[in-house]
């Protein structure tokens, strides 16, 4: 079996690995830089920025544990960059090794489909090369979707790829949209000495079905702490170059009452209004392969296209799915198997949400919204941060677990986590939720102490009538 994958992100290398495992010959095609979106403008970077901000955070209140540090301490930004890239050369490098210990021909270029069972692709060398397959994965991704009326051009509008080269931190930074990148970069930002501005269209920040109203009111309440000014409701109407800096003017969006319009100045601006498929001069109109009008690739639950012969994995297939490395990397793993003529369906059901913020939001499930929605007679408990003693010791107190329960069996069908290290706490609901546990087993649980995992179990003593301390 000849199996090739256009794309070498998270969800093509994966594909690409668990294929060439299971016996198949690989060819993985890939026109940038291996690991894609995820490791080299979006997950890692992203991450690494954080980490900056947070060690920044934790010096400016060192004296809270009587600690001694300059509260003046600042980042050095192109310090910074040099350090990302160093690790996105050691994970590249490991994701490169992996590939070749398991015999996958990797091709730099840019691929495209020119016949049922042939892709041609031009080298990064100019070679123009022929590729057969039997089965092909589309692994393509998406990018940042620019706005019309002022386009990206990298230095003062920028796209989230654009943002973590720059070589020194912006005295102001407005960005536009306050969805997930929005308000992780506008934490991250003003952690690192930004006055930023964050403008989001709907009436709250994280204006997300799978986010609880109460997780975005936390973090308003906290990004306000921070000096982050949020204007909800609000929309760039336009923006120009005056001198050194941008001029925006800003008026309602129509989703909130917002009291412009206003003028905004800015010397950077952001724009993180959602993303965009690569399924543009692929060929895919080639073998009938269908898309829908925004150009997302349509698959079915197996992961399947309209083509059998051909799958699609990752952000490619769009908002209607869920648009994760981890989820592209589950995804890459079954249409792998698909390919080889096995049936696994892709189940979205038990999958976590990460929004690395300050604090951290993190989800899994149905939020109260949602479950009422679909019919359930449920209770939804929540325990604040406050009342553990890890979190005092820590430092961090701000934030929440909430639980959401199935009234008559007990099983837990929801739980958002919004305070420190949420993203790593959800793990234990995801596990708990796929096994089926009822909230009393989870209470039964004995949890280490003094830990913030403690959060979970004081969540479900509460959520059968048991609290302890919340």
């Amino acid at each position: 079996m000849q199996i090739a994958i256009l794309g070498a992100g998270t969800g093509g290398y994966v594909a690409a690995i668990r294929a060439a495992q299971s016996g198949a010959a690989v060819t993985l095609v890939e026109q940038g830089p291996i690991g894609g979106t995820c490791l080299n403008w979006g997950c890692i970077p992203s991450k690494i920025f954080k980490q900056s901000a947070d060690t920044l955070a934790a010096i400016r209140t060192a004296g809270e544990f009587a600690v001694a540090a300059d509260p003046a301490a600042r980042c050095d930004m192109a310090a910074l960059v040099a350090r990302k890239e160093r690790i996105i050369a050691i994970q590249a490098g490991g994701i490169r090794n992996l590939l070749q210990k398991h015999g996958v021909r990797v091709v730099a270029g840019s691929g495209r489909i020119s016949a049922m069972h042939r892709l041609s692709v031009t080298a990064t060398t100019g070679e123009e090369m022929k590729i057969a397959w039997d089965r092909l994965i589309v692994a393509t991704g998406s990018r940042p979707a620019p706005i019309a009326a002022f386009p990206f051009d990298s230095h003062r509008i920028l796209s989230s790829d654009d943002i973590f080269s720059l070589q020194s931190i912006p005295e102001s930074l407005a960005i536009v949209g306050g969805g997930v990148i929005g308000c992780e970069l506008a934490c991250i930002f003003a952690g690192l000495g930004s006055r930023v501005t964050l403008i989001e269209a709907m009436d709250r920040i994280l204006p997300l079905p799978s986010v609880d109203e109460e997780c975005s009111k936390l973090l308003l309440r906290e990004m306000k702490k921070r000096k982050i000014r949020v204007l909800t409701g609000a929309t760039v109407l336009a923006a120009k170059l005056s001198g050194e800096r941008l001029e925006l003017r800003v008026g309602p969006a129509g989703a909130a009452p917002y009291g412009g319009p206003q003028q905004e100045s800015c010397d950077k601006l952001l724009v993180c209004i959602g993303r965009e498929p690569n399924s543009a001069g692929i060929g895919l109109e080639r073998i009938g392969v269908d898309c829908d009008a925004r150009g997302w690739i349509v698959a079915d639950s197996q992961l399947r296209t309209s083509n059998p012969a051909v799958y699609a994995i990752g952000d490619i297939l769009g908002p209607a799915r869920i648009m994760l490395a981890h989820v592209a990397a589950t995804e890459g793993e079954i249409a792998a198997a698909n390919c080889l003529g096995d049936s696994r369906e892709m189940a979205y059901d038990h999958v976590p949400g990460a929004i690395f913020t300050m604090p951290e939001i993190a989800t899994v499930g149905l939020t109260e919204t949602e479950a009422a929605a679909r019919g359930y007679q449920f209770r939804a408990d929540t325990v604040h941060f406050r009342t553990l003693g890890k979190a005092h010791v820590i430092g961090e107190i701000a934030g929440f677990a909430k639980i959401v329960a199935d009234q008559r069996s007990g099983r837990i069908i929801g739980v958002q986590i919004a305070g420190p290290h949420a993203t790593d706490l959800i793990a234990e609901a995801v596990l708990a939720m796929r096994s089926g546990t009822t909230v009393a087993q989870l209470a039964e649980t004995i949890h280490a102490h003094p830990t913030l995992a403690e959060i979970m179990v004081e969540t479900a003593f509460k959520a059968i009538d048991r609290p302890l301390h919340g």
